[in-house]
């Protein structure tokens, strides 16, 4: 176990491991709070950074994020891209009967096969097996079963190629708490995106400028990119009040041996490696128990034949295997995401500094400010 997580978290871990409750990751936060457009330029956002050991708070802006990284030190960003994977359509009925004109909204969660998708559907009663929508621009999409959740797979069919035509009829889908329409998409993605797949934000990464970036390369810190498909179940509330019942959902990433190398060399040079994101975090996580021989055997199979999977969650008591720090947004109460912060700074600790930022009046979620922990 973390030799920086307080002696009181082990102790509550340790006295509840079979039943940790979601209301101990609970906190009051006034609306206003919950940012709705993102700062501009995107480095003026707030930094409130703490220190896992001591507790102690101190309150910056991003671009001063490379005054606390070191020559050595390696960031590990989560590269996924968001697309447009909200779909507005009309119901014809099945390919047999035809059926009349319904109004209908996808929302893509998970690529399943070519041209399978996992999507959740507006009006799902109406929506059974055999029926066809169509979206326009020759997108069809049929219903082929319903899966896990009410989630229907689907299998598209279209003339020219899949994405590009979701950039010319899909919206972007922002958090059911953001409420303001987004004017420009490109803020809803990080400046370093490139693998598109993800239908939510790896917001940690919404923060960094050019010049954020160049400050840190001369500083000599090591940049290194893995990615992680985010899907809607980083929303999903947990449910369960034993937070041990709860199913985490799974996302697809990849890790190649250039970032295994690099990993290497930093834990080699007495580096620090530094998660940008929950994104990231899972992905060390989930591939830090194996040795780097190992590691660097899955990371070879893992470019050579796609994606693998990770449903990993990370609460109170978990021990860390890569990660030596974390950068982050402020994640909704009893969320998976908190928890996981928790985890790594101590839930006494986190649940303080989420009540410090409160009182200074942070932005907090996707829009929202940022927390680094050392």
């Amino acid at each position: 176990m973390s030799k920086n997580i307080p002696f009181f978290d082990i102790f509550i871990f340790v006295c509840y491991n079979y039943s940790m409750k979601k209301t101990d990751f609970y906190y009051e936060l006034p609306e206003e709070l919950i940012a709705q457009t993102p700062v501009e330029p995107r480095d003026y956002s707030r930094l409130l950074v703490l220190n896992r050991g001591t507790g102690e708070i101190s309150h910056r802006r991003f671009y001063d994020l490379p005054e606390f990284l070191n020559e050595g030190d390696l960031l590990v960003l989560n590269d996924s891209k968001v697309f447009p994977a909200r779909l507005l359509g009309k119901k014809r009925g099945n390919y047999i009967n035809g059926g009349s004109s319904v109004d209908v909204e996808f929302l893509l969660l998970e690529q399943k096969g070519q041209d399978l998708w996992e999507a959740m559907v507006y009006p799902g009663r109406r929506l059974k097996k055999g029926v066809v929508v169509d979206f326009g621009q020759s997108l069809l999409a049929e219903i082929l079963e319903t899966a896990e959740g009410g989630n229907r797979i689907v299998k598209f069919n279209y003339d020219g190629e899949f994405f590009s035509l979701l950039e010319k009829i899909g919206q972007t889908p922002l958090p059911p708490y953001i409420t303001e329409k987004l004017d420009d998409a490109a803020r809803y993605n990080t400046i370093y995106s490139r693998e598109t797949g993800s239908a939510a934000a790896p917001t940690a990464g919404l923060h960094f400028t050019e010049r954020v970036f160049e400050t840190l390369k001369q500083k000599g810190v090591d940049i290194a990119f893995t990615t992680l498909h985010v899907g809607l179940g980083t929303f999903r509330p947990v449910k369960a009040e034993n937070i041990l019942e709860h199913k985490m959902h799974a996302e697809r990433f990849i890790i190649t041996p250039e970032l295994i190398e690099k990993i290497k060399v930093c834990k080699k040079r007495g580096g620090r490696i530094i998660a940008v994101g929950t994104t990231s975090c899972r992905v060390l996580e989930s591939v830090g128990g194996q040795g780097f021989d190992l590691l660097e055997s899955a990371a070879q199979q893992n470019c050579a034949f796609g994606f693998s999977t990770t449903d990993i969650f990370i609460y109170p008591g978990h021990e860390f295997k890569l990660m030596d720090c974390l950068l982050t947004n402020f994640h909704l109460p009893e969320s998976t995401l908190i928890m996981l912060v928790s985890a790594f700074a101590g839930r006494e600790r986190t649940l303080a500094a989420y009540n410090e930022a409160i009182s200074e009046g942070y932005r907090f979620f996707s829009f929202g400010d940022a927390m680094l922990i050392l």
